[in-house]
């Protein structure tokens, strides 16, 4: 493999630079308290930096040639502070205070950004989202991203189950995940996330309609990115949680570094179980008597557990002179699920059907600023590797939403004739892939106002299907389907007029190869019996580009917009099919297309006293071609197991969202944020709403802390969040007449959520107590699939900063 000749040479040339060490630091106030959120401006000779400081009070930069420095530190509960230092070893500690002073903000003027910030005021519809605190509570990364404007997660059931995320209305595999860059689907069901815990999790990334370069993905409507812990410093984490529905979670995280050399152990495992058990009803849910007769009851999911294992081991080197990272691991996993029905909660549930998955790769990260040359960058990750999946289906008992065996009109048990819980017979069906995947981008800051950015993504996935429960003759012609997929990006960024203009312009080239062959046997014309293989095959190239503004109109006040010709190429499962979803091949689907734009703007932070808060909004419109989806569902067809992905048609989908941040002496916050759109798709020449689409949420969270609570330097932060889902109907009007629409509707949504953490005075252990949905209201989501109604969690999360 030629490309990673290539990667190996770039390893074994590095040049040496200059001498540089790391300022480590912590920030407190004279009565003890940590100073968090604090400003830090480090002024050097050619050198300027500005962090801020953690929830600890702490602040941490690397990489900083060796010289005098100054420290200005700003902070909303005191005066500025400076002080100076020399750094002239490998690692500088310093430890500052400051006197604390209430409303002391009258004599400080903050204009600096975070770095959350400055992402957010590039130019695109992002939304950075940190993990830090939602890692100390049992959250789940999904439900994380579930309270972030613009994003609904399409959730079928409880953990584990199917999980699809929309972005201002586009949905499903229109919106890309990325782990480090890397798409999520490489990875396999095994280890997504589902099962990744939060506290393995720096941040996440989410681009709205306009995808940046750099992520080099055919993700139309979106992606998310999510940023792993790359922290270079000697730390070990530890969570176990428990709560309904008998569902485990814990997890590892940990890491050790040798100062001198900068050789680096990193290691992170965790476990999820559940039963899922969780009480259901509706239109479905029904026992079957005497006479066909049909009674509808309250029932618990019965064949719904879920479990999963995995974890990361990497080795390399951080913060050396030839590679700010280069680690080489292995990420492992495998879960378990039970499947209790398929695409529609229908009246014969399953007992008996289960997915098994696996996945075992090898990954290699190598990050360097300053290659070779001052401002040129290298950011490499690949991984290559193995995963499986088995559908175990050979249960032929037919079973009732009560738990027992179904009875027929006669009042006699019966079997399914097809000797399987879903139809089509018994299976064993196995999916083996091989998966391979790298990205690299190469960066270079010609000055401080221009910058040319240029990536590649290659994914590559060879799959064997196979069941041991068919014929010998027919196992040994199994089919194979293979999918290759390259993306190249190219992107200039501007700065101008002293920073007040970022401007990102960049071009996208896509190229993606399918080939699907099953071997099978003919007869000729001569009566011989032969071996042919029947294949079908595409290879689709296109070309996208778009851009991305910001002006700051005022320190206060920025101007965004952005705009993409953006194309998304179908995906494995929507090509080749997967018994395990229960969806259906289909070979001939084309890819779609959209043009999104992006209009926003961003006021704040505003300051005053101990008051501070964020407005943004963004109005959004996405012109979509050839748009994938499954079909325009009729009502004859509503109880089908099976689905298969389409092309729906062309359509538009156009709104707005707006979030309000609030924050108060840091210890009361407020977050609230509304979206709102239409998405229409023309089907057979008549413009309709699409269905299973939720237009209108809303999402709010209140959180204030207590400090010093029963015991001194202490902190009790208390939690309440609310999700609103206006009502939608998962199949579109069957013609003129409305009466029995409803039938098909999902009602309003209201769930609320309570919480609380109480940390410790060592700062080392934090427990936690979550009561989700408090009032037991019914909630639905994909095809009025029911999800979880009221449960509690309890979580001790315990963490070491230094050994």
């Amino acid at each position: 493999m030629p490309f990673i000749r290539i990667y190996i040479f770039f390893f074994l040339s590095f040049t040496a630079f200059g001498q540089t060490g790391d300022f480590y630091g912590k920030i407190k106030f004279n009565n003890n308290e940590p100073a968090i959120g604090a400003f830090i401006m480090v002024k050097g000779a050619n050198f300027y930096k500005e962090i801020s400081s953690d929830i600890d009070g702490g602040f941490y930069l690397k990489k900083v040639p060796f010289g005098k420095y100054s420290f200005v530190i700003h902070s909303l509960n005191s005066v500025p502070k400076t002080i100076n230092v020399t750094l002239n070893s490998k690692k500088k500690v310093l430890n500052i205070t400051l006197d604390f002073k209430d409303n002391a903000l009258d004599e400080v003027k903050i204009t600096s950004k975070t770095e959350e910030t400055k992402k957010e005021t590039q130019g695109f519809a992002v939304n950075v989202i940190k993990t830090k605190e939602a890692s100390l509570r049992n959250i789940q990364t999904n439900e994380l991203l579930n309270t972030t404007v613009g994003v609904k997660i399409r959730q079928n059931g409880g953990l584990g189950s199917d999980v699809n995320y929309s972005l201002n209305g586009l949905s499903g595999n229109a919106v890309r995940i990325f782990i480090d860059g890397i798409p999520s689907s490489m990875y396999g069901s095994s280890f997504n996330l589902n099962s990744i815990p939060a506290s393995m999790i720096k941040n996440i990334e989410v681009y709205k309609g306009v995808v940046p370069g750099h992520l080099a993905d055919d993700a139309l409507g979106g992606a998310i990115n999510i940023i792993l812990n790359n922290d270079a410093k000697t730390n070990l984490n530890a969570s176990v949680s428990y709560g309904s529905f008998n569902t485990l979670q814990a997890n590892v995280n940990g890491l050790y570094r040798f100062k001198e050399s900068g050789f680096t152990i990193k290691s992170s495992i965790f476990h999820n179980y559940s039963d899922n058990n969780y009480k259901v009803s509706g239109r479905s849910i029904v026992t079957t008597g005497l006479g066909g007769v049909q009674t509808p009851i309250t029932a618990k999911r019965f064949n719904d557990a879920y479990r999963s294992t995995g974890g990361m081991a990497q080795i390399g080197f951080t913060n050396v002179k030839w590679a700010d990272q280069f680690l080489i691991g292995l990420t492992g996993s495998d879960d378990y699920k039970e499947v209790q029905h398929g695409a529609f909660m229908t009246i014969t549930p399953y007992k008996g059907r289960f997915l098994e998955s696996d996945a075992l790769v090898a990954n290699l990260i190598y990050q360097k600023k300053n290659f070779i040359t001052k401002g040129l960058d290298v950011n490499i990750n690949g991984l290559y590797g193995n995963r499986n999946r088995v559908v175990n289906d050979t249960v032929a008992a037919a079973y009732s939403w009560n738990g027992e065996r179904a009875i027929d009109f006669r009042g006699d048990i019966f079997d399914y004739t097809w000797g399987s819980q879903q139809e089509g017979g018994p299976t064993l069906a196995t999916i083996e892939r091989k998966v391979a995947s790298i990205r690299t981008g190469l960066s270079y800051a010609i000055n401080n106002n221009h910058k040319v950015l240029v990536n590649h993504v290659y994914s590559g996935t060879d799959r064997t299907d196979s069941d041991v429960l068919v014929s010998l003759l027919e196992n040994t012609f199994k089919g194979t389907r293979n999918l290759y997929k390259n993306i190249y990006s190219l992107t200039y960024e501007l700065t101008a007029f002293e920073d007040k203009l970022k401007a990102n312009i960049f071009g996208k080239h896509y190229q993606q190869e399918t080939v699907s062959i099953d071997p099978e046997i003919i007869t000729n014309s001569n009566g011989i019996n032969e071996i042919v293989d029947d294949i079908i095959s595409s290879n689709k190239k296109h070309n996208g580009y778009g851009f991305a503004l910001s002006y700051e109109l005022s320190p206060k006040t920025t101007l965004l917009a952005s705009a993409e010709k953006a194309i998304r190429l179908p995906d494995e499962t929507e090509v080749f099919g997967n018994d395990g979803d229960n969806v259906v091949a289909n070979p001939t689907i084309n890819p779609e297309q959209s043009n999104n734009y992006n209009l926003g703007f961003r006021f704040g932070n505003f300051n005053f006293n101990n008051h501070n808060f964020t407005i943004s909004t963004n109005l959004f419109t996405r012109n979509i071609k050839d748009r994938i989806g499954l079909p325009i569902e009729t009502s004859f067809n509503v109880d089908d197991e099976l689905i298969v992905y389409v092309n729906q048609g062309s359509g538009t989908s156009k709104g707005f969202d707006a979030q309000l941040n609030y924050n108060y002496n840091n210890n009361f916050g407020l977050n609230f944020n509304i979206s709102r759109f239409d998405l229409k798709i023309k089907n057979n020449g008549v413009e309709i709403d699409v269905p299973n689409t939720p237009f209108f949420t809303m999402n709010g969270s209140l959180r204030y802390s207590f400090k010093n609570l029963i015991q001194q330097n202490s902190r009790l932060n208390l939690f309440y969040s609310i999700y609103f889902t206006d009502e939608f109907s998962y199949l579109t009007p069957q013609g003129s007449n409305t009466v029995g629409n409803d039938f098909f509707e999902v009602p309003t949504q209201l769930s609320q959520d309570l919480g609380l953490s109480y940390a410790f005075p060592n700062k080392k252990l934090v427990a936690s107590f979550d009561i989700k949905n408090i009032f037991d209201k019914p909630v639905y989501d994909n095809l009025s699939v029911q999800k979880p109604g009221r449960a509690f969690y309890l979580k001790l999360n315990y963490t070491i900063n230094k050994f």
